[in-house]
């Protein structure tokens, strides 16, 4: 029980660091954690249908409602019709969208950057091996 327990602390403090993280970079942008979230996910599929956005996010179709409200009002993203469904409407980044999402990513990159620093190229391999089962867990 007491690996258990490790695990679970250092999983903890991780995501603790990863999100003081996340907000001190947004900090400086004209939005929001939630929303940047949202870019991100545009950034690498775009364009979604707000109900397939919103299970990736892991919100209600409510909830993402508003936030890409606020979103399309900064004309960060618009809402396309769907081609061959007239029920669904599509979220697709604006090229203001598309500029901050690389912004975001780089400070991404540099932050996988300066963690990759700190191991072995064999333990970068484990690791990113590791995530990858992981993110498939969950």
């Amino acid at each position: 029980m007491h690996d258990l327990e490790r695990l679970s602390d250092l999983l903890i403090e991780f995501y603790e660091k990863l999100s003081s993280w996340e907000q001190a970079v947004v900090r400086d942008t004209p939005i929001t954690l939630p929303q940047m979230h949202t870019l991100e996910i545009l950034g690498q599929q775009s364009p979604l249908r707000m109900k397939e956005l919103a299970a990736k996010m892991g919100v209600t179709t409510g909830t993402l409602t508003v936030n890409v409200d606020r979103l399309e009002k900064q004309g960060l993203v618009a809402r396309i019709p769907h081609e061959t469904d007239r029920r669904s409407i599509l979220v697709a980044l604006t090229p203001a969208g598309e500029e901050l999402f690389r912004e975001h990513h780089d400070h991404h990159l540099h932050l996988t950057r300066e963690l990759q620093a700190a191991l072995s190229p064999e333990e970068t391999a484990q690791f990113a091996s590791i995530l990858a089962k992981l993110t498939q867990a969950l």
